[in-house]
């Protein structure tokens, strides 16, 4: 991410955990990460992986695509790139994504938050992807639907694929 990101997702992830009434202690140690860490994201400093931004909106409850709407920039890392296309308002939320994965690509996705389902379209190139044990080759036209709330993976050969993805949060019941 370039330094206009990295200070634009800084504010909008420490506006967020402030309105949210979490320390910077908490968020730090629910996400798995080292409070100087967060402190220095969210100072605009550092380059958090696709991983850590997932872990802290899982953190603050709120989806993906909440935490990264405010940037015009793709997020990535390891050859996979991430945009966020729309982010929805409804019950469930739904986001929509582009994602490109650079050629020879394997990238193993962690758990997101309980009952969140993915669906990824495969737009050019062939991409393997599903939960671990559970995987499709996808080629242009062709989905797959998954309970991203398990580890999953992201897989190519040698050519670059594109897919827009839609990612589901079904929230559980609150006692």
């Amino acid at each position: 991410m370039n330094q206009s990101t990295l200070n634009t997702l800084g504010r909008h992830l420490q506006k967020l955990r402030q309105d949210k009434g979490v320390s910077l202690s908490q968020l730090a140690a629910g996400a798995g990460i080292a409070k100087s860490n967060l402190s220095r994201l969210e100072q605009g400093n550092g380059n958090p992986t696709l991983d850590t931004i997932w872990r802290l909106a899982k953190q603050l409850d709120v989806p993906f695509g909440e935490l990264v709407q405010p940037l015009s920039a793709s997020v990535g890392e390891n050859g996979v790139e991430v945009r966020l296309i729309e982010q929805g308002k409804g019950t469930p939320n739904v986001d929509a994504y582009w994602m490109s994965v650079a050629p020879e690509t394997f990238r193993e996705a962690e758990a997101h938050a309980t009952g969140t389902q993915e669906t990824i379209t495969v737009v050019s190139g062939t991409l393997e992807a599903g939960n671990v044990g559970t995987t499709r080759v996808l080629r242009p036209g062709q989905s797959v639907t998954f309970n991203a709330d398990l580890p999953h993976i992201y897989k190519t050969q040698d050519e670059w694929a594109t897919c827009l993805i839609s990612i589901v949060y079904h929230k559980e019941a609150k006692e």
